[in-house]
């Protein structure tokens, strides 16, 4: 069975968004630096150590687990899965009209975080299952279902905004970060999710 990893961009000060959803600089780092190159099915443009670490750490994906808010920020990307073969969301009730519903490689879970991940590692197999900071990241930490958390934190402070770790209530211990990378306009760290650590 392939990892799952927790990811997302974040402020310095531990948000993932703005309080109304906004990003802000988050993800400016994807096209300030020297290097083109493909991810995703997009270009990139990162310094070397960027690239070195997202291919390192983000390749791969299988699966998808993200929040209803996260689907509906971004309509779920028009129906396509920019990670993996599969999203699956968690929410309380799938939406009543999507224009791509019929189509797209979308699995609405109505029955919790465990769930999803649950489903989504039976879609990846051996490959990881990407698990969307915030709330969900946060509950699959709690429940001790994360392998690995991945932060690349931009040097901006937001004041307020949504949590990367949501806002459920637990303590977690982290190892020390096993990989430290410095990008332009970003700082990557990878942290192991010690087996004490999970339920």
């Amino acid at each position: 069975m392939g990892k799952t990893i927790m990811y997302a961009a974040m402020s310095a000060d531990g948000y993932v968004a703005r309080t109304d959803g906004d990003i802000g600089p988050l993800f400016d780092w994807f096209g300030n630096g020297p290097i083109a190159w493909n991810w995703l099915g997009g270009e990139m443009r990162t310094n070397q150590a960027s690239k070195d670490f997202i291919q390192t750490v983000y390749s791969d994906i299988g699966a998808m687990v993200v929040g209803r808010y996260v689907f509906d920020q971004t309509n779920g990307w028009d129906g396509q899965a920019v990670a993996g073969d599969h999203v699956f969301v968690v929410t309380h009730e799938p939406p009543r009209t999507w224009e791509y519903a019929d189509t797209a490689p979308f699995t609405f879970v109505t029955g919790g975080v465990e769930s999803a991940i649950a489903q989504a590692r039976e879609v990846a197999g051996d490959r990881i299952v990407d698990v969307a900071a915030g709330n969900v990241g946060g509950q699959a930490l709690r429940l001790g279902v994360i392998d690995q958390v991945v932060m690349n934190v931009v040097p901006v402070v937001f004041g307020d905004g949504r949590p990367f770790f949501g806002s459920a209530a637990g303590e977690v211990t982290l190892a020390n970060p096993s990989l430290v990378a410095q990008g332009d306009g970003v700082t990557h760290l990878l942290y192991d999710v010690p087996r004490s650590a999970k339920i």
